[in-house]
């Protein structure tokens, strides 16, 4: 198997990216007790940025004062929260949230589920994984956690064999065991794989992603199924202890974002490719995810 560095401008592009911290402040309300100031660092896209301007109006009819700041990185946010910058982030799965505590000795926590995303493989040129050729370049997310997931569907699909011992989290090109076609894989910031859909032979993306490129999940060469994408649905987070120790804090976002608002928005973003995930149990699922 090969790794390869893409060298096309578009995919260098993609992969500096991977470092930026780029923050846009975004309604930030002066004044406001301390008690009633929630602090949140959220991704800067629409199913993350709308429903959180959703819930800060709620939150604002309740008392509260949401402070938000919008970014594009997905590592500064987890080390933000865990210094007590923020209270809460909103930008990553549980599966990713797992794996960042283990790589960086962290125990944040999830508080709840937001939303679940069918991700899959895609190809601008071919219409199965069976038709990709020999040395084909494919794209996948560079953080661990997403990168595992694009390697078991092409594991499932028959284009590699795979550590059947590993957990879908821990696996990484090095376990693939077989790989036949001399499959080259690139590795993009997991944000910028719509815009390298067409400089490779395939990508594994999250559907909304490659739907904001007009890509829709009907045309994935191979998609997830609900349990398997069940892990990888996105939560807010916080430090551990936050649902006991501020438990009004907790209660209000809570409903804000379980609101019939951000559950109908949900429903009209890109013809409702998201499914709200409000009603799984997020104690559970990370108690499985820590065994």
């Amino acid at each position: 198997m090969t790794r390869t560095r893409f060298s096309r401008k578009t995919l260098a592009a993609a992969v500096a990216g991977t470092s930026v911290w780029a923050l846009t402040s975004c309604g930030l309300i002066p004044g406001g007790g301390e008690d009633e100031t929630i602090t949140m660092v959220v991704t800067e896209n629409a199913p993350f940025q709308e429903p959180t301007e959703i819930a800060k109006e709620l939150l604002e009819d309740d008392g509260w004062t949401l402070e938000t700041t919008y970014v594009t990185d997905i590592i500064q946010p987890n080390f933000s929260v865990d210094n007590g910058e923020y209270d809460v982030n909103f930008f990553q799965n549980l599966t990713y949230l797992w794996q960042f505590n283990q790589d960086h000795d962290l125990d944040l926590e999830p508080l709840f589920f937001m939303f679940e995303q069918p991700s899959g493989i895609y190809s601008r040129e071919y219409d199965s994984v069976a038709d990709l050729p020999h040395s084909a370049q494919i794209a996948l997310p560079v953080d661990t956690a997403n990168n595992g997931r694009g390697i078991r569907l092409l594991a499932r699909a028959g284009a590699i064999e795979v550590d059947e011992s590993k957990s879908t989290p821990e696996l990484s090109v090095d376990d693939i065991t077989e790989n036949p076609k001399e499959l080259e894989f690139v590795e993009v910031d997991q944000q910028s794989v719509g815009t390298v859909y067409d400089d490779v032979d395939a990508v594994f993306g999250f559907a909304r992603l490659l739907a904001e490129v007009d890509v829709m999940p009907e045309e994935a060469l191979i998609i997830e199924t609900q349990d398997e994408a069940l892990p990888f649905a996105m939560t807010i987070v916080a430090q551990p202890g936050f649902k006991e120790d501020e438990p009004e804090k907790y209660e209000a976002l809570k409903s804000a974002y379980h609101s019939e608002e951000v559950r109908h928005w949900y429903g009209d973003y890109l013809g409702g490719l998201l499914t709200p995930a409000f009603d799984r149990d997020i104690d559970a699922a990370w108690e499985e995810a820590n065994q």
